[in-house]
């Protein structure tokens, strides 16, 4: 495994790339209501993220047919966006998007509820939000990986959802997936140690019940296998001497 630290000149750029998607991701958060399609909020993403002068990096990797990922409800991450695809009051979409400023990607996820939605919805959301701040409690300098995947796990798993097993975070630099892989599950060994300058896009994927996961005929949207609700919050964060740095961040 090579896990690339970034020179100072590297994360500069990296913080620029990812300051720009933490705008994309507010604009797009305004946007969330029910009535607009899944297509709709694709079309504003990839106008936002062009706007910048900056390319989105899930635009025909490894042939995905978008922009953004949108997935709504039971879908867990990789939604393709439709025209047909109508948002509801009540329901959950999650927004992953990212993007390459001058050759240096920025990756972030969040879930919305659309207008208003059930405690239930709503609790899911913020557990999985929550757990992310629980596990980059541990990503210092001197740590070890899996510490941050152990804490994400002792604070999700008390509310009896389900941490997905099949998708896991990565590195983040000049590839979109970097060396190492993050899981958000509890792991037996320690993983590598943590350096400054690593850069990680950390991303819990929870589930309201089984951990488990389905591939849709499409080959991209991954499900629930028991059809409960789903929820993603991802941030890109640098490895740093002292606390960590959330380069992704912004206001959402």
């Amino acid at each position: 495994m090579a896990i690339n630290i970034k020179s100072q000149r590297e994360i500069e750029l990296m913080r620029e790339s990812c300051r720009i998607l933490s705008l994309v991701h507010e604009e797009l958060g305004k946007f969330i209501k029910p009535g607009i399609s899944t297509k709709d909020i694709d079309d504003l993403g990839y106008k936002l993220i062009t706007s910048y002068g900056c390319i989105p990096n899930f635009l025909n990797y490894a042939g995905y047919p978008a922009s953004l990922c949108v997935s709504v409800n039971d879908e867990v991450v990789h939604g393709i966006p439709k025209k047909n695809r109508i948002l509801k009051e009540g329901d959950i979409v999650s927004l992953d998007a990212g993007l390459i400023y001058e050759g240096y990607h920025s990756d972030a996820a969040r879930t919305y509820g659309v207008g208003k939605i059930s405690d239930e919805a709503q609790k899911l959301i913020d557990v999985t939000k929550q757990s992310f701040f629980e596990g980059i409690k541990y990503a210092k300098e001197g740590n070890y990986l899996f510490d941050i995947s152990n804490a994400i796990d002792d604070y999700v798993t008390p509310f009896g959802y389900g941490i997905v097993r099949s998708l896991v975070g990565h590195g983040v630099g000049t590839e979109l997936h970097e060396d190492p892989q993050i899981p958000n599950f509890r792991q037996k060994r320690r993983g590598p140690k943590l350096k400054a300058g690593m850069t990680l896009a950390i991303e819990p994927m929870i589930n309201m019940g089984t951990w488990d996961v389905n591939w849709l005929d499409d080959e991209w949207t991954v499900v629930s296998a028991d059809g409960s609700l789903s929820a993603h919050y991802e941030n890109t964060v640098l490895i740093t001497d002292g606390e960590p740095e959330i380069l992704t961040l912004g206001n959402v």
